[in-house]
């Protein structure tokens, strides 16, 4: 996403800081702000509706800062920018930088300050079942997905039933792939989805063994990570029908990342 609309200097006298004394006398703190939306649709309507109003975020981010108290400004654009994520529906992502001109460090300094980027990231999920009621195991997964404020548009496929992967002497599968867009890290969404499947009481106690839930990253964006508990793309899926087949519906033009193929096209080699 190229269209941006630029914030700079924003003026915010609030009470931010470490010591006591910011906290309570309160300073001056500039912000810069750049939202990353698609802006072409305004630009031909000509109307405010179609684009995200600057005016209305210049407010926000004022009494925001001055209704908040936090000692880092770490802190502070951490926690702007996901409200800023949350309130704006049209922005999928915003580079924020906090600028603190009276910083307490007896020193010529001109300013201090702390920029992070912030943003929606494109998710895919495979989804499993073999225990108890499997619907009602994925409907409460769906559920819980669409109930975090940190997860929006989320998609399920077509509910599919497949014979066991791997360890075979178990009852069968009923399987989906989901689509979601989320503010989570990687591994605060793999934490959110093994929480999820605790509530659906799901015991880590044979390797691919039986399950009432089972909840796996497939994509997240094109994102490449090797980690000894967190692989991405996740290993093997080419080769696993209950992945492909329904991650098929949802995105079939995907690229994988490491083997540069489409979904589809891994799909029907795998058939």
């Amino acid at each position: 996403m190229t269209d941006q609309i630029r914030i700079q200097n924003l003026e915010v006298y609030a009470h931010h800081g470490v010591f006591p004394e910011e906290a309570k006398l309160g300073q001056k703190f500039l912000v810069d702000a750049v939202l990353y939306a698609d802006l072409r649709k305004a630009g031909s309507t000509d109307h405010i509706s179609d684009s995200v109003d600057y005016g209305f975020v210049c407010h926000y981010i004022t009494e925001f800062m001055k209704e908040n108290t936090y000692k880092l400004l770490e802190s502070v654009a951490e926690h702007l920018a996901e409200a800023l994520l949350l309130e704006l529906p049209k922005t999928d992502s915003v580079e924020l930088e906090i600028k603190k001109p009276w910083a307490p460090i007896v020193l010529p300094l001109d300013t201090a300050s702390v920029k992070i980027t912030r943003g929606w990231h494109t998710v895919y999920l495979s989804v499993g079942s073999n225990l108890g009621d499997r619907e009602s195991y994925i409907r409460y997964a769906l559920r819980a997905l669409q109930a975090n404020r940190r997860i929006r548009d989320v998609r399920i496929s077509s509910l599919m039933e497949t014979e066991p992967y791997g360890y075979r002497d178990q009852p069968s599968f009923l399987n989906a792939a989901i689509e979601l867009r989320t503010l989570y890290t990687p591994y605060e969404l793999l934490e959110f989805l093994h929480r999820i499947e605790a509530e659906a009481g799901r015991k880590r106690e044979i390797h691919w063994g039986p399950r009432t839930l089972d909840l796996d990253i497939l994509f997240y964006d094109d994102m490449i990570l090797e980690k000894q508990d967190l692989i991405i793309p996740h290993p093997d899926m080419e080769n696993r029908m209950f992945v492909m087949k329904p991650l098929a519906e949802l995105c079939p033009g995907r690229v994988h990342p490491v083997l540069h193929k489409t979904v589809l096209r891994m799909l029907r080699e795998l058939r």
